[in-house]
């Protein structure tokens, strides 16, 4: 089997001129077939805010009502993702942008209404890895927007860390994967407020105990769920670094948190 490294990346480091340009020339080092995921959430509200549109979170998830979803479509498939791709362009990576619209890649659909309408958010159904591969046959690296489509033709507001979970599962049936998630942290940490407190290893019984106690808690939880549902349906390995680390996480130099499954 090929190896493919999927790499999500977050709003941290698209936010930070400097820090997307020392991610994006580690990623163009990375070898062999590889792609990307990102988000960028804080710009969608910076530029919501410009245009006078509110913005609702709910225990940090948007809320992505008509005018919402324009905004994300524009900022997540247009600027975002387009900055991107042409600055890996200017570094020799031959990218392609995508939303998973774009040549039926990823479909989903539209949350139910519960306790809280989530607006026009998308739970991914389907994920479409035989035309991903067919880019990645073309030497091309995919550069995956957060957003994603219905049946009815609708776009969807779609998390970023999911999409690149169900993406790495699908393409996991022909290849060995290693899904990364990169973002502001050298990993997953024992105390949030020490940088160097780095956690080098978790399985699914030592993700029960740090949550349990409470050491794992708030965002990280949904993050790290998302990625023990990836191993246990065929990704080789999880590892959640530091954007400036993804060189040296995917070499196995040993920084970052591993996520190892006890299947």
């Amino acid at each position: 089997m090929n190896s493919l490294i999927i790499i999500k990346i977050g709003g941290n480091v698209i936010d930070n001129p400097d820090v997307l340009k020392q991610f994006l020339t580690a990623f163009r080092g990375i070898p062999g077939h590889k792609i990307l995921i990102h988000g960028g959430g804080k710009i969608a509200t910076q530029v919501a805010e410009k245009l006078s549109i509110p913005t609702t979170m709910v225990e940090g998830r948007r809320i992505t009502d008509q005018p919402m979803l324009d905004v994300v479509t524009m900022v997540y498939g247009g600027l975002v993702n387009k900055q991107i791709v042409a600055q890996l362009q200017a570094i020799g990576v031959d990218a392609i942008g995508l939303t998973g619209a774009d040549a039926n890649t990823v479909r989903s659909r539209k949350r139910a209404v519960g306790a809280i309408d989530y607006g026009f958010v998308g739970d991914i159904e389907e994920v479409n890895s035989g035309q991903i591969q067919y880019f990645i046959r073309q030497n091309l690296v995919p550069v995956f927007a957060p957003l994603t489509y219905e049946r009815s033709g609708n776009l969807l507001n779609t998390n970023a860390d999911t999409m690149a979970s169900a993406i790495a599962v699908d393409t996991a049936i022909r290849n060995e994967v290693t899904l990364v998630y990169c973002f502001e942290k050298k990993g997953v940490l024992s105390d949030p407020e020490n940088d160097d407190s780095v956690i080098s290893a978790l399985t699914p019984e030592t993700y029960a105990d740090y949550k349990n106690k409470g050491v794992i808690n708030k965002g990280m939880i949904p993050k790290l769920d998302n990625a023990f549902r990836a191993l246990e349906k065929g990704v080789k390995k999880v590892i959640i670094c530091h954007a400036n680390q993804v060189a040296e996480a995917v070499s196995g130099s040993g920084v970052g948190t591993v996520l190892q499954s006890t299947v």
